[in-house]
C-alpha cells in the first residue's frame, strides 16, 4: 500500500505543480492585457447640417437662382500645378462669375463656398436643393500628370455610362437621394418611386444638355475647349434629379500656361463673360416656374 502511494505521488505531484504554474502564468497575462481602469473619452457631437450661403443679386424670389460650386477646398486641394492648386482656381472663377451675374440685375447667385474650406460632395448638392436652385454649376480643373501639353475645357452632364475612359476616370458614384422635388419618397411604392425619379431626372438631363450646348456656343472665340468638350459621367455633384446640373472642367492645371490663364484676372473675366451669356440665354429659354398664392405654377 505504501509503495503504491509513493508511486502515485511521484507521478501526480509534478503534474499538479505544472498545472499550478500554467494557471499562475495565465492570470498574470490577463492582468497585463486587462488594465484595472477604463478611460472614457467624450466623443464629438454629431455634425449639424451645414448652413446655407448668402444669396447675392436682386431681392426677388421670382428671379432665377444659380448655385455655383467651386470644386474642392480646405484640405482637399484638388489637382496641383507647378505653383497653384485647383481649389484656388475654381474659387476665383466662381467669384468672378458671381459678380458678373449680379451685375445683370436679373439673376440671383449663391456659392457653395466663398472661402478656402472643405465641403463634402453631398453637402454641395444639398445646399443647392435646399435653396431651390434653378441651375447648378460645378467648376473644376483637371490634371494630366506629367504631361503639360494637354489643354482645353470640358463640359460634363450626368450619364450612368461614361462617354469615355477619361470621363470614367473623372466620375464617382453616389446613392440616389430620398426626395424628388421636395416629395419624400422614402416610403413610396418602389414602382411609383422609380417612375417619378426617372421622369424628374430625364427632364433635368435634357435641360443640363441644353445648358452645356450653350456654354460651348457662347464660349467660341473666348474660351479654349478640349477637342472633345462634351462629356458625360456618373458624377456625384450631378446626380440631383430635380435640377439641371453641369460640371465645367475649366482646363488643366498641369499645363503651366493654361493654369496661369485660369488664375489671371483676364482669364477669369473671359470665363465669366462666356458663362454669363450662356446662363442668361438658358433662363430666357427656360424661365423658372414659381408657385403663386393660389398654388398654381407660374413661369416668371
Amino acid at each position: 500500500m505504501k509503495l503504491r502511494l509513493a508511486i502515485l505521488l511521484l507521478f501526480v505531484l509534478p503534474t499538479l505543480a505544472l498545472a499550478a504554474i500554467i494557471t499562475a502564468k495565465r492570470q498574470q497575462d490577463r492582468q497585463v492585457a486587462e488594465p484595472a481602469y477604463v478611460e472614457r473619452v467624450e466623443l464629438a457631437a454629431p455634425a449639424t447640417r451645414i448652413g446655407l450661403p448668402q444669396i447675392a443679386g436682386p431681392d426677388d424670389p421670382a428671379r432665377p437662382l444659380v448655385v455655383i460650386d467651386p470644386g474642392h477646398g480646405g484640405f482637399d486641394s484638388g489637382a496641383r500645378g507647378e505653383d497653384i492648386f485647383e481649389k484656388a482656381i475654381t474659387l476665383g472663377l466662381a467669384q468672378t462669375l458671381r459678380d458678373s451675374l449680379v451685375e445683370t440685375g436679373n439673376i440671383r447667385v449663391a456659392l457653395t463656398r466663398d472661402e478656402d474650406r472643405f465641403i463634402s460632395l453631398e453637402e454641395r448638392v444639398d445646399i443647392a436643393r435646399r435653396l431651390g436652385a434653378d441651375l447648378f454649376l460645378s467648376i473644376h480643373a483637371d490634371s494630366a500628370g506629367e504631361s503639360g501639353e494637354v489643354t482645353g475645357a470640358s463640359i460634363y452632364i450626368l450619364s450612368e455610362e461614361a462617354s469615355s475612359k477619361e470621363a470614367a476616370r473623372f466620375a464617382e458614384n453616389e446613392n440616389r437621394a430620398d426626395t424628388i422635388g421636395g416629395v419624400d419618397l422614402s416610403s413610396a411604392d418602389d414602382t411609383v418611386d422609380a417612375i417619378l425619379f426617372e421622369l424628374s431626372q430625364r427632364r433635368s438631363r435634357e435641360l443640363a444638355a441644353q445648358f452645356a450646348s450653350l456654354i460651348e456656343r457662347e464660349g467660341q472665340g473666348i474660351l479654349t475647349f478640349h477637342p472633345q468638350p462634351r462629356r458625360s459621367a456618373s458624377l456625384v455633384v450631378l446626380r440631383a434629379p430635380d435640377m439641371p446640373s453641369v460640371l465645367y472642367e475649366a482646363g488643366f492645371v498641369s499645363n503651366p500656361e493654361e493654369a496661369r490663364e485660369l488664375s489671371s484676372p483676364g482669364g477669369q473675366a473671359r470665363f465669366a463673360i462666356a458663362l454669363t451669356d450662356a446662363i442668361r440665354v438658358f433662363f430666357v429659354r427656360n424661365p423658372p416656374e414659381r408657385e403663386t398664392a393660389s398654388g398654381a405654377r407660374d413661369a416668371t
